[in-house]
C-alpha cells in the first residue's frame, strides 16, 4: 500500500488556486488549507469565504486553524467541525513572530498544559472528522521533551500529529531531522506525517519508505505542481508524465486565480507562487525581477512569453525521472 501525499498548509499559497493547480496533474492524497485564524473565521469576514473554500476536492481537505484563545478556537473548530471536509488541523508549529507574540502556533509546545487543556477541549468541538496537530520540533532540540509532548496529544485525542522536524528558531538555516519523525512515529500509536525539506519527487519517495505513515509537501509542490503524479509515477502507480510547459502551467495558475481568489489578493499571491515556480528557469533572479512590475495576469503572461522565446531550452522541462521505486 502506498503512504499517502499531503501539500502542506502554506500562507497565501495552499488556496483553491494551487490546490486544482496539483489536482489537474493528478493530485494528492490530501491538500491542508493555508491557516485559518480563529477569531477572523467568528468574525464572518466576506474574504474568509475565500479561506473556507474547499475546492476541487472537498473529501481531501484539511481546514488548518490558528489561534491563542481556547474558547474561540473551539467555537472556531466546531463551526468547521459543521463543513464538508476531511478533517481539522491545529497549527502548534508556525514560529512567526507575530503569531508567537499573541500566543498562537508554536506558542503552545512551550505551555504543555495550557496546550493539552486546549487539544481535550477541540476534540470535543470536532465530533465528525479527523482531528490533528502539526507541530515542531519545539523550542530546543530535545527529543524526549517532544515525545512527551506528543503523547500528552495522543492522551487528548489527536487522531493525527504532523511533525516538522526543526526548532522554533531554525526557520530553513538547518536541515529537517527526519530521524525524530522516526522516533514520535515508534513512540505513538496515532498516525505521525513528517514534513520538511522536500525537494523533488524522488525525496517525496524516498521518505515515504522511512516508517512514517504520511509525507507533506510544501514549497516543492509550488514550484513542481506536478510532484506527486510525478512520485506516484516512481512508484510503479500511474503513467509517466509528458514532458511539462512551463509557460501554460503558470499560465493555467494565474487563470486559477483570477477564478478563485478576490481581486485585492491576485498579484500578491501570483508573485508568492513564482518566488518558487521559478526556481525552474536558468535566469530565475531575473524573472522574478520583472513579474515583480506587473500587476495583472496578461502583463506577467507575457514576461513570460518574452523570456521563452529568447531562452526556448526552458520552456519544457521532463517529468520523466530515471530508475524505479516501485512498491512491493
Amino acid at each position: 500500500m502506498s503512504v499517502p501525499f499531503f501539500l502542506a498548509p502554506m500562507a497565501a499559497l495552499s488556496h483553491r488556486a494551487l490546490r486544482e493547480l496539483i489536482d489537474e496533474f493528478g493530485g494528492c492524497d490530501e491538500y491542508f488549507s493555508e491557516m485559518l485564524s480563529a477569531p477572523s473565521l467568528l468574525a464572518a469576514n466576506p474574504l474568509e469565504a475565500y479561506y473556507l473554500d474547499n475546492g476541487p476536492v472537498p473529501e481531501k481537505l484539511v481546514y488548518q486553524l490558528v489561534g491563542a484563545d481556547r474558547e474561540i478556537l473551539a467555537k472556531a473548530a466546531a463551526l468547521l467541525d459543521e463543513r464538508d471536509c476531511r478533517g481539522i488541523d491545529l497549527n502548534m508549529g508556525c514560529s512567526a513572530p507575530e503569531i508567537v507574540r499573541i500566543g498562537a502556533g508554536v506558542w503552545w509546545m512551550d505551555h504543555p498544559d495550557e496546550a493539552f487543556a486546549l487539544v481535550g477541549q477541540l476534540r470535543s468541538a470536532v465530533r465528525h472528522h479527523r482531528f490533528s496537530v502539526k507541530l515542531r520540533l519545539g523550542s530546543d532540540d530535545n527529543l524526549d521533551r517532544l515525545i512527551t509532548f506528543c503523547r500528552g496529544l495522543e492522551r487528548e485525542g489527536v487522531d493525527l500529529i504532523t511533525l516538522h522536524p526543526r526548532t522554533s528558531k531554525e526557520k530553513l538555516k538547518r536541515r529537517a531531522r527526519w530521524t525524530a519523525v522516526e522516533e514520535v512515529k515508534k513512540a505513538l500509536s496515532i498516525p505521525v506525517a513528517g514534513n520538511g525539506d522536500i525537494e523533488d519527487a524522488a525525496q517525496l519517495v524516498h521518505r515515504a519508505r522511512c516508517g512514517c505513515d504520511a509525507v507533506m509537501a510544501g514549497r516543492a509542490a509550488v514550484k513542481s505542481p506536478w510532484i506527486f503524479a510525478q512520485a506516484r509515477s516512481l512508484e510503479g502507480l500511474r503513467e509517466p508524465l509528458e514532458d511539462i510547459d512551463l509557460l501554460a502551467v503558470a499560465d493555467r495558475f494565474l487563470e486559477l486565480l483570477e477564478k478563485y481568489q478576490p481581486r485585492e489578493y491576485f498579484e500578491s499571491r501570483a508573485k508568492k507562487f513564482f518566488l518558487y515556480f521559478c526556481e525552474n528557469l536558468t535566469w530565475a533572479h531575473h524573472v522574478r525581477t520583472l513579474l515583480g512590475r506587473e500587476s495583472e495576469r496578461s502583463g506577467m503572461v507575457r514576461v513570460l512569453e518574452d523570456y521563452f522565446a529568447q531562452n526556448d531550452q526552458d520552456r519544457y522541462i521532463s517529468a520523466t525521472i530515471r530508475g524505479s521505486f516501485k512498491t512491493s
